[in-house]
């Protein structure tokens, strides 16, 4: 009996855990939508943030230079951010990038390795805009919001 609760306590344990590891990228992933603090505007409409991101508005309605900070293609909350904020696949934002690049019409937005290289150059670049698991406490950054 002891040997059959071992067994079953053991192939529950891995369930539970294989479940974990599923949905590990969209939990640790919450997301915020990061600018920096001279820019005017506090909140986006969905709409709003994929033209941003999607680089096809390059303007701020103040007349500022948008600046977009990304991480890289296959990270976890790159992933999470655009399906769930842009409601897009990471692939669809790469290959509006891509045209654009090669028709020479604009530019990708600039990759950084991590999240504190992107709060540092969203806090010291006027106009940018990026996004982190979880609101920074540097007074150079607030959060945008977007609906």
């Amino acid at each position: 009996m002891a040997l059959a609760v071992r067994r079953s306590l053991r192939f529950h344990g891995f369930s539970l855990a294989c479940f974990a590891c599923a949905l590990w990228p969209t939990c640790l992933t919450g997301q915020e939508t990061i600018v920096n603090q001279s820019l005017a505007p506090r909140e986006l409409t969905q709409n709003e943030a994929r033209l941003y991101f999607g680089m096809r508005r390059r303007l701020w309605a103040d007349g500022q230079p948008v600046k977009i900070y990304v991480l890289p293609d296959d990270h976890p909350l790159h992933i999470a951010f655009a399906k769930d904020l842009l409601g897009l696949f990471p692939s669809q934002l790469r290959t509006g990038w891509d045209r654009q690049i090669f028709s020479g019409t604009g530019q990708a937005p600039t990759t950084v390795a991590n999240e504190e290289e992107m709060i540092r150059r969203v806090a010291s670049t006027p106009g940018a805009i990026g996004y982190v698991s979880k609101l920074p406490k540097d007074p150079r950054v607030r959060m945008l919001e977007v609906r």
